[in-house]
């Protein structure tokens, strides 16, 4: 069916397979020796789709490729070169653990000059764990001075659960025990000389940091519950090996402070804060340099922060974020990107003070027919301000449009002005979509986030409902065109909003949603963060019933499209099944469309362009419109 456009704007709308498209290239990473890049590629091959590790080779400008696999069997996440040599590759895929759907992770290391791939944790070390690790690629630490080498956080070595750091030769596959686990020990942090100093534990919902002092004796430095303002998260150390950064709260917003473990008090040194939003918790460190270079996305280090001008002078129009460099840090690449532009990959040169484009990450979607959002702000019915994001159509000037309510997942998550693909579909297709930071999303503060704890479906749902209102009243949305839509926590969010605000929408969408917030409560039982969950969600089981849709699903009077991954190891699938079979029982109009290994991510093409174009044709069937004249 054609999108809900004027005629004059039909030109613009792109093929659905566009917003569908994988990248053309993703994780981009220069060797050490600036000589090679290695990235990851999809390509159909006979009905599948393959995803690829690809080598190319800038001296002899060729290209070969590591790796192939199914994209519905395997996920690679990220790419690490360890040297020259050996690049590393992790990759998770859904597992199943006692009959429970876990997703399990792997590190392999590829030798770039023969193809030949093998796990890091090798045959012999496996024998030696007393279980299998479901997670096995967390790296603690790469050694440039020590380039055979890496650190690896690893479960499973001793009969009580714990995590040790395991020293891997990624070259003979010898391994030795650097620091043995212990029970509730559940990450570690190594100081810039490698050696382990910083060990997090976690008993139920409470959480404490302690420094290793010499073989097995500790010292507490903080204890604090989850979810509690006195929480201090260590970031990682400078040169200095008793200088730790962490991030803590600053007047009730994250920041990032500095702290000298030799100081008995543990005094805590401010080095960056903002006043209206929580700093994001991440360091870079150069270790060309010997330095910590950014704090919280914001360069420290004069050198590094003079390139970043000169780099934003050249490219004016996007934002510019370098994501790899070589050893001698002359070649590095980019990620330039905007509110319209989804990236594009180059390459510079220092020395010969050179940028070239090397491809776009998303070749289909012309940065010319996407279009920005606007930051908006609006007053919940008890008065909290909600910051949101409007993005409307690209030849929309006036008037009232049909509209997308689209709530974000997490729910302890949050929107921002950044490039979205499904906004940009919905926007392509002509309707306006609103997103809300409703309270509880991350990035506002202590409090704005403690107002989301146990809040599903009460006034984090307000928040939902007052944005909608507040669009009607500008004009913006046609009150009787507008569809709720949502993923995940968004999905629960747009069925309850179909519930709460009976004849506010024509229709409503949920992929993977939440349906029984009970049920969802208890299947994490079988999980590690149960206490957690409980936390965040509640325990109170009738009241968490009846803030769940599948309780209400009589009161549902409107069309519902459910599309949900039968391998969603996030929101299980029974959540949609049992959701649909009540609601054909009661002869409600809903769409179900369960996507063949799915994920909780749509990370297949072939399941975006399922999930996006039966969303297109429910949107117009239940949307549509006489076009304007």
């Amino acid at each position: 069916m054609a999108p809900i456009l004027t005629p004059a704007a039909v030109k613009d709308v792109l093929p659905v397979s566009a917003f569908a498209s994988d990248p053309s290239a993703d994780l981009l990473t220069l060797s050490p020796d600036g000589t090679k890049i290695a990235m990851l590629q999809t390509l159909s091959h006979e009905g599948a789709q393959l995803v690829l590790v690809t080598l190319v080779n800038l001296v002899k400008n060729e290209r070969s490729f590591l790796i192939k696999a199914d994209t519905r069997d395997l996920s690679i996440y990220e790419l690490t070169w360890a040297n020259n040599k050996h690049l590393l590759m992790k990759a998770a895929y859904a597992g199943a653990r006692n009959g429970i759907p876990v997703s399990e992770t792997r590190l392999m290391v590829i030798d770039v000059g023969t193809g030949e791939h093998h796990n890091v944790v090798s045959g012999t070390l496996q024998r030696r764990l007393e279980r299998t690790p479901q997670f096995q690629s967390n790296i603690v630490a790469l050694m440039p001075d020590d380039e055979q080498h890496i650190l690896l956080a690893l479960d499973g070595l001793h009969s009580e659960p714990g995590v040790s750091i395991v020293k891997i030769n990624l070259e003979t596959k010898r391994f030795s025990m650097v620091a043995n686990g212990r029970r509730n020990l559940v990450d570690w942090l190594v100081d810039r000389q490698y050696q382990p100093r910083i060990a997090i534990f976690r008993d139920g919902t409470e959480f404490w940091i302690a420094e290793r002092l010499n073989g097995s004796k500790f010292r507490e430095l903080w204890r604090f519950e989850a979810f509690s303002e006195q929480q201090i998260w260590p970031l990682g150390f400078d040169q200095n090996p008793n200088l730790l950064y962490v991030s803590a709260y600053h007047d009730g917003r994250l920041a990032i402070f500095k702290v000298d473990l030799t100081d008995a008090n543990l005094a805590m040194t401010l080095m960056v804060a903002n006043d209206n939003y929580d700093v994001p918790a991440t360091l870079a460190y150069s270790w060309q340099d010997q330095q910590v270079i950014s704090l919280g996305n914001q360069y420290i280090s004069a050198k590094h922060s003079a390139f970043q001008r000169a780099l934003d002078q050249a490219l004016p129009d996007t934002h510019n974020r370098i994501i790899s460099r070589s050893g001698d840090q002359n070649s590095y690449i980019v990620l330039a990107s905007s509110e319209t532009e989804a990236g594009v990959y180059l390459l510079g040169n220092r020395a010969a003070n050179e940028l070239e484009v090397l491809l776009p990450k998303y070749a289909q979607l012309q940065p010319e027919l996407m279009v920005a959002k606007s930051r908006i702000e609006y007053k919940a019915r008890d008065g909290l301000t909600i910051e949101g994001f409007l993005t409307t159509p690209k030849s929309y000037t006036a008037g009232p449009l049909p509209t997308i309510i689209f709530p974000h997942g997490g729910p302890i998550s949050f929107d921002n002005e950044g490039f979205d693909y499904w906004t940009q579909f919905f926007a392509n297709r002509g309707y306006a979509v609103l997103q809300m930071n409703f309270r509880g999303s991350a990035g506002y503060g202590f409090d704005f986030m403690q107002l989301g704890l146990r809040g599903w479906g009460l006034q984090m749902q307000d928040d939902v409902e007052d944005g909608t209102q507040w669009l009607i009243d500008q004009g913006i949305a046609d009150k009787s065109r507008i569809c709720i839509v949502g993923a995940s926590y968004g999905g629960y969010a747009a069925l309850m909003g179909v519930i709460r605000s009976p004849g506010r929408y024509k229709c409503a969408i949920s992929f993977a949603g939440v349906t029984d917030v009970e049920a969802l409560v208890r299947s994490s039982r079988h999980y590690t963060n149960f206490d957690i969950v409980k936390k965040q969600i509640g325990d109170d089981y009738r009241e968490l019933r009846q803030r769940s849709p599948i309780t209400h699903a009589q009161a549902i009077d409107i069309p519902v499209l459910l599309l949900h991954g039968d391998l969603d190891r996030s929101v299980p699938v029974q959540q949609s099944r049992a959701f649909n079979r009540t609601l054909s029982r009661t002869n409600k109009q809903v769409q179900y469309i369960e996507l063949e290994k799915g994920d909780h991510y749509l990370s297949t093409q072939s399941h975006r362009l399922s999930a996006f174009s039966a969303m297109e044709d429910f949107l117009q069937q239940h949307l549509s419109a006489p076009a304007a004249e």
